[in-house]
């Protein structure tokens, strides 16, 4: 069936003239956002191009391809993995083939970045609330209703939207494979590749054009030069070469420099880090193609700084290969709480808690600073929850909550195969840390001492902080609030003999609690 709506119609409404011109975006240049049309009116294909024609984007310009059918589109998306916008009409060839479309790009492409703007001439095909609610689609147009400068800001909206999808995706890969990576840290050739995940990590929150690089200064075969730890971008290459045979002459003088001065230089769209570790091997950052750091990205850079030299430097330093991987897993565990935007001190304060409480329940000193550097790793399947649910202010629908459920499954199954003591208890405490004395917890529903010590200390440490605490979809309880709580949760919840000793000794938590307070 053919889309019979009258083309002067929607040549009047769909692009009428504003007085409002479009706000020119950065002159850079990049590779183009790709739209695909979708549309069997080859008007409405010609006129969406005139009218986005000149549009840009963060610097980058539009790419058309136009598709006649639902049949040309399905092909065009598997030949262009990386479009970025759909302005798709319902009624081609069929009465809903548009929304056959949706189905394919969600269901059987599993692309979920994809945004889709919805146009179409006949609504009473694909009423509004019904293909918004059953659809997953972006954005739903009426052809009668989208002038041109609606049609630019819907645009907008969209590659928006786009943009941080793709780079959040790109930023979970990169933690992904810093923590999988964690098991085998200190082995050369993971060491290695926790430096690559963490750059890929690092020019994705920073939201880099491609371009970064990691050089240590080092004697090989008893020549001083410097060399390429990590690289991505232009600079990619095998690592272990030699700066100077990959980059250019004048990245490579910055680079040169800050060793020379050993000193970091920032600039508005480049920075070069200097760092030294403390056997005294030099190291330097160089990474390009951004605007001026945030407070968040300047963490980041320091969490890199900090992780490669110590992790790099445990290589040539055997004996203390244990301490240096509880300080990374320490770390990861914060990334995990910054990446959810909860509390800057959350980990700290339930790392000290779940220390204190172990000693309180008769385990011995090393047993207790075990569950401390592992219990920040409690969240850590939070990498693989979206960020909308993640974040989400308000109240969880069911179906989000058991996707937030499946974060305790993930962070066991990144942990469980390491046999070092952190990380082994690490697994246990992602995996249990939800699961309830009374057995209706998750996701084991595990009842009793059946729940291992490990995971029954960290849920009380993590709960008590979750609810003093700020977060996105809750205010901080007052303390006597968040004690009558523990004692109403003592034997469902929580196991009652750490709810007792920890209300007998309150006054050393709240201790811990004042010390890493929130600076506001």
């Amino acid at each position: 069936m053919t889309n019979e709506v009258d083309s002067t119609d929607q040549d009047e409404l769909l692009f009428a003239a504003e007085d409002d011109e479009s706000p020119s975006l950065a002159n850079v240049e990049h590779d183009p956002w790709i739209v695909l049309i979708v549309d069997d009116e080859k008007q409405i294909h010609q006129v969406t191009k005139m009218v986005l024609q000149d549009f840009e984007f963060a610097g980058r310009k539009l790419e058309f391809h136009s598709a006649y059918s639902a049949y040309e589109a399905k092909q065009l998306l598997m030949q262009y993995p990386q479009t970025a916008l759909v302005l798709l009409d319902v009624v081609m060839e069929y009465e809903d083939a548009g929304l056959h479309i949706v189905k394919f790009i969600r269901d059987e492409l599993a692309n979920q970045a994809v945004r889709i703007i919805l146009r179409t001439g006949q609504p009473g095909q694909a009423p509004e609330r019904t293909v918004i609610m059953e659809y997953d689609i972006n954005d739903y147009k009426e052809k009668t209703e989208l002038t041109s400068q609606k049609l630019f800001t819907s645009v907008v909206t969209a590659l928006r939207s786009y943009r941080d999808i793709k780079t959040i995706e790109k930023s979970r890969v990169g933690l992904e494979e810093i923590i999988k990576s964690s098991a085998t840290l200190f082995e050369l050739q993971s060491m290695k590749k926790f430096a690559s995940g963490v750059l890929t990590q690092m020019t994705s929150i920073v939201n880099l054009h491609k371009n970064a690089i990691h050089c240590s200064f080092a004697v090989t075969k008893g020549v001083e030069d410097i060399y390429i730890l990590a690289a991505s971008g232009d600079y990619a290459t095998n690592q272990d070469a030699r700066a100077r045979d990959v980059v250019p002459p004048e990245v490579l003088g910055e680079i040169e420099l800050a060793f020379q001065n050993r000193k970091s230089s920032f600039a508005a769209d480049r920075f070069v880090i200097y760092f030294q570790s403390k056997m005294g091997m030099e190291n330097v950052i160089y990474m390009n193609g951004f605007n001026a750091l945030s407070e968040w990205e300047h963490y980041l850079v320091d969490i890199y700084c900090a992780n490669v030299s110590v992790a790099f430097e445990n290589i040539y330093l055997n004996n203390e290969l244990e301490s240096t991987q509880q300080e990374i897993i320490y770390t990861m565990g914060e990334i995990t709480e910054t990446r959810s935007q909860e509390t800057g001190h959350h980990v700290k304060r339930v790392a000290e808690y779940s220390r204190l409480l172990a000693l309180k329940y008769g385990l011995g000193e090393q047993e207790a600073e075990i569950i401390r550097l592992a219990s920040p790793m409690h969240d850590v399947g939070k990498v693989g929850i979206p960020d909308a649910i993640l974040n989400k202010p308000g109240a969880l629908t069911t179906e989000e909550f058991e996707v937030m459920k499946t974060h305790a499954n993930l962070g066991y199954e990144m942990l469980k195969h390491s046999n070092k003591k952190v990380l082994h208890a690490a697994a246990i405490i992602a995996h249990q840390h939800h699961e309830r004395f009374d057995g209706s917890g998750y996701p084991q529903g595990l009842a009793g001492e059946d729940i291992h010590i490990y995971g029954r200390i960290t849920a009380l440490a993590d709960v008590f902080d979750a609810l003093c605490s700020d977060r996105v979809y809750k205010k901080a309880w007052e303390l006597d609030r968040v004690i009558d709580q523990l004692r109403s949760e003592r034997g469902k919840h929580f196991d009652p003999e750490i709810v007792d000793l920890f209300l007998h000794h309150l006054d050393e938590f709240i201790t811990i609690k004042e010390k890493y307070k929130e600076n506001r």
